[in-house]
Formats: C-alpha cells, sequence, structure tokens
C-alpha cells in the first residue's frame, strides 16, 4: 500500500508541476526548516499566490501531498488512512483543471537515510533553494555516520539547480557555506558573521510594560542599507536566521527590503519553537519541545541565557538518536547548562549525563537539580518548584514528550487544547 501510495502521489505531483509550472522553494537543514519554510511563507506572499507545504511531510509521500493539494491537515486527522488516500486521489484528479493554483510552492525537503534528498530534489526540482544549517552532530545516526555525511545529503538540494536558479546558503555554519562549490546556480549567503550578504545584528529581547519578555527585535543588514525587523511571540538568534534567510528570497523575487520588513511585522513563528508562553504564578515559559539536537539545545540555552528573568529554570529532556554521539552531546549540554540555569530538571536516562555534567560544573553553589524517568513523572515537580518571575526553557526531542510539562505549567487552560492537537499531528506524522 506504501509503494502504491508513493507511486501515485509521486506521478501526479509531477503531472501538477508539469500543468501549473509554479516556482519551488525548497528548504532543508537539521534544525531550523520549519521557522524558515514560514517566515518564507510571511514574506513571499506578499507579491505572489503561495502555498506553504503544512506539517513536515518532507518525504517520497508526504511531500507530493503538499504539492498536490497541500492535505497535511486531513492526513493528520486521518493517519493516512485508505479512504483518505482514496479521496486524495479524486480530488486531485478534479485539481487538475482549476485555475486556482499557487504562483509559489515552498516546500521542506527531509532526509532519513542517504539518498532521500537526491530523489526528492530530481523529482521535484526547486528553483530556489534554502540550506539552513547542518552542525557537528549527525541526525539518523544509524544511517548517517558523521555530519559530514550529512551535509553531503543536504547539499544535494543546491546540486540540481541550474544556472538561472538561487542557493541560499547559512554563512555561519562552514558545511553549509561549503556547498557553494557544488552548485551551478547564483549564490546569496545570510548569517552573523563577516563576509554574509545579508546579516543579523543587534539582537535584543523585547517586554511588555510588565516585563514580560514578548518578542525579539534586530536589524538586517544589505548591501549598505538595513531594516529593522521585530518577531513577536517568539525568541532567539534562530529568528534572526530565519529572517536573513526569508530576506534573501524576497531579495531574489524582486521585493525591497521594506516590502520584507512590513511582510515579517505579522508573522508568528510555529508552535513549539522557542514560543514564549504565560506560566503559573507570573512565570514565563519558553516552549521549544517540537524537537532536540546538540545544536538547537545550545541554540535555546543561549535564549534562556539572554532574557532577562530573576531566576531560570532550564527543563531538559532527552536528545534521542545521537549514537556514539550520545553521552558527549549531553554532557556538553549539561556543562553549558551550568553556566545558565540556577535550576535544572533532567527527564530521561540519557538526560542523566546532562545532569552529571551539570553537578560538577556548579559544585559549591547553592544552584539545584532533579532527575526523573519521564515527563509525567517530572511535571508535578516542575509545577512545585516555579516561583513567580521564573523564566522556564522546556525542551527535549519528541519521544520525551515534553509538552506534558508545558501543559502542566501554562497559566491559560484555554491554550491547553492547542498544544495537545499538535502534538498529536506530530505523531501522526512521525
Amino acid at each position: 500500500m506504501y509503494i502504491l501510495s508513493k507511486i501515485i502521489a509521486g506521478t501526479l505531483a509531477r503531472i501538477y508541476l508539469w500543468r501549473f509550472r509554479p516556482i519551488i522553494i525548497g528548504v532543508t537543514g537539521n534544525a531550523g526548516k520549519t521557522s524558515t519554510k514560514e517566515m518564507v511563507g510571511a514574506v513571499v506572499r506578499r507579491i505572489k499566490k503561495i502555498r506553504v507545504a503544512k506539517g513536515n511531510l518532507n518525504n517520497e509521500v508526504g511531500l507530493p501531498f503538499n504539492i498536490i493539494n497541500n492535505s497535511a491537515d486531513e492526513y493528520y486527522e486521518k493517519g493516512g488512512s485508505f479512504i483518505f488516500g482514496v479521496k486524495t486521489f479524486f480530488k486531485a484528479i478534479f485539481g487538475l483543471f482549476s485555475s486556482d493554483y499557487p504562483e509559489v510552492l515552498i516546500l521542506e525537503y527531509g532526509a532519513d537515510q542517504p539518498g532521500d534528498i537526491k530523489k526528492l530534489a530530481r523529482k521535484y526540482r526547486p528553483h530556489i533553494s534554502v540550506v539552513t544549517t547542518v552542525g557537528d552532530v549527525p541526525v539518523h545516526v544509524e544511517f548517517f555516520k558523521e555530519a559530514d555525511s550529512v551535509a553531503n545529503e543536504k547539499s544535494n538540494l543546491v546540486k540540481v539547480l541550474s544556472t538561472s536558479d538561487f542557493a541560499i546558503l547559512n554563512h555561519d555554519d562552514h558545511r553549509v557555506l561549503e556547498m557553494k562549490s557544488k552548485t551551478k546556480a547564483r549564490v546569496i549567503t545570510y548569517g552573523f558573521s563577516e563576509g554574509a550578504e545579508i546579516r543579523p545584528s543587534d539582537v535584543e529581547y523585547i517586554s511588555n510594560e510588565e516585563g514580560q519578555p514578548i518578542g525579539v527585535n534586530f536589524k538586517l543588514n544589505q548591501g549598505g542599507h538595513f531594516i529593522p525587523i521585530m518577531i513577536e511571540g517568539s525568541l532567539g538568534k534562530s529568528q534572526a536566521w530565519s529572517a536573513a534567510a526569508a530576506s534573501a528570497v524576497g531579495l531574489v523575487l524582486e521585493m525591497n527590503l521594506v516590502q520584507i520588513s512590513e511582510a515579517l511585522r505579522g508573522y508568528h513563528g510555529p508552535k513549539g519553537r522557542l514560543k514564549i508562553l504565560q506560566g503559573i504564578k507570573n512565570s514565563n515559559i519558553i516552549d521549544d519541545t517540537y524537537n532536540a539536537s546538540p545544536a538547537s539545545t545550545h541554540l535555546a540555552l543561549e535564549t534562556l541565557r539572554d532574557v532577562p528573568a530573576l531566576r531560570k529554570v532550564a527543563v531538559l529532556g532527552d536528545m534521542l538518536e545521537l549514537g556514539k554521539y550520545s553521552e558527549k552531546a549531553h554532557f556538553a549540554i549539561g556543562t553549558f547548562a551550568g553556566e545558565i540555569a540556577d535550576v535544572l530538571i533532567c527527564v530521561g536516562s540519557r538526560a542523566k549525563n546532562i545532569a552529571s555534567a551539570f553537578s560538577k560544573t556548579v559544585v559549591g553553589s547553592k544552584k539545584e537539580v532533579f532527575v526523573f524517568d519521564n515527563s509525567n513523572d517530572a511535571k508535578s515537580k516542575v509545577r512545585e518548584l516555579i516561583s513567580e518571575h521564573d523564566l522556564i526553557l522546556v525542551k527535549g526531542s519528541q519521544g520525551m514528550r515534553m509538552e506534558k510539562i508545558v501543559e502542566e505549567i501554562m497559566a491559560h487552560p484555554e491554550n491547553k487544547k492547542d498544544l495537545l492537537v499538535r502534538q498529536s499531528r506530530r505523531w501522526l506524522s512521525k
């Protein structure tokens, strides 16, 4: 059934691309894909009729569905059932006669094992490719033994580009930057480092009158000009990276900096990615529970460090699928957390290494550390530990279900249903 679905969906998707000839913007990377995809959508939507691929359906079956009719929501509800497949097939046939197809598709390209992006990029070749980051620790380590092999797979999204296309590369990640030698396309770089064509600067966090963090401000510099950007509801340097990548796409499509700044003004980032929420006891939560890798966890801790608060609490779960890198990566996170957090709560067997490194770092201080086997056991303790005006980071891999802790300490019960719906969709997409 899976193979048949893949063949049918793939064939229909290619027919759609031949029939409607949309511009395809492809996004890949080990972190920041979804935020970047959404921010690109916010920018391009100002001048074009677009479709931003929903969910994380980024493989050989999911990506064609997003090309055909963006049926990710129904996929999550039906769980990819036979009825869903039949219904989608007939909708796709009728859709070929529509005049309402998007001018631009913004798609996410994922890789679980070598060859995945190579196949996707050849079948659904982008015109603009955006590569976010690779990092130093490989994902899906059972298939990718080192970061260089991950980078090689990701580079397939720029290798397929022609001389009239564009590759948008993160200047701050040397493995991504090296991809410029692997493409015929025009290369545009972005990042904080010297030499990047689009550079964020002056990142600062903003608060409301009550002192609660509400977002981040920064500047984007390009060609001697700059624009101010404000992102509400989300925190972290990652917002600046994503905005810089989205701005590069906007410039390729002949937008100006003022248009780009205005387009980003109404942007609100995806849930579970450094989202700022109000917690119990007038606390504030940084909800980064969508997933976790060493790079994204380090970035989340940097955010916890940089946002002002009376006391800082880190709730960190296992980072999964790291193989032989697991122990070292968790120790490194624990050492870094020791420089930042006043209280650390660790969840999972691997996170015990975070706790161990944290304890060694904070010897002689009054900092506290607690360890739990799972999020259900941890959530009541986290609730008990919270004091007024605390800033609490909650972070961990999908399998750790760290969103249960966020649900436990959220101030507004009406938001909990939305959190649970998001998590159920995430699990169905795995």
